[in-house]
């Protein structure tokens, strides 16, 4: 019987979702990989708790390569608000999708972080370009931002590695990172 139009087997289930890999910072690199992604799932979500170790206080993005693809193979779309204003842009043809603007916070904010929500649909197809696309944010007492955010990776090869580099400083030691796929 369908809930809501939608068939009661197609719901998710906890069991949907299984633990492929996670990475931490090392606070001495700019840059977190994950390589030998299987092909074995429908779409893979990336989740991620995240600082920056640049001094002071203020905000750093993160930008998103698969198989180590830095060629002109992305487009972005954003659209962000800072509890004041609300902003959207998108560009093309760019050799790094950065995920956000400024999402995630520097070493100035010692207990505050940045989190990031980032689904891949079709990641294995080799029939279609791949859709990213991007929740996050981070708030400081008020002063912050919040992004939606997506890409298109404009190539059909299916994703095998994903690599996350800080556009300023390295990940911080307590950065985290878990990979799930989504069957």
């Amino acid at each position: 019987m369908p809930i809501l139009g939608i068939m009661a087997s197609s719901t998710p289930s906890v069991g949907d979702y299984e633990s492929i890999a996670t990475a931490s910072g090392t606070g001495s690199s700019a840059t977190i990989t994950f390589s030998s992604i299987p092909a074995t799932y429908k779409h893979l979500q990336l989740r991620g708790i995240v600082k920056s170790t640049t001094s002071g206080s203020s905000f750093s993005s993160v930008g998103f390569n698969v198989n180590s693809d830095t060629s002109s193979s992305y487009t972005r779309h954003i659209l962000y608000g800072n509890g004041a204003t609300a902003y959207a842009y998108g560009l093309g043809a760019t050799s790094t999708w950065y995920i956000g603007g400024n999402d995630f916070p520097t070493a100035g904010y010692t207990s505050i972080f940045g989190a990031h929500i980032i689904d891949i649909l079709d990641y294995a197809n080799t029939n279609k370009n791949k859709t990213v696309r991007a929740l996050t944010g981070c708030d400081v007492n008020g002063a912050g931002e919040i992004l939606l955010s997506s890409t298109v990776f404009i190539k059909t090869d299916a994703i095998s590695s994903i690599q996350l580099v800080s556009a300023s400083g390295n990940f911080a030691t307590n950065t985290q990172y878990a990979l799930y796929g989504i069957k």
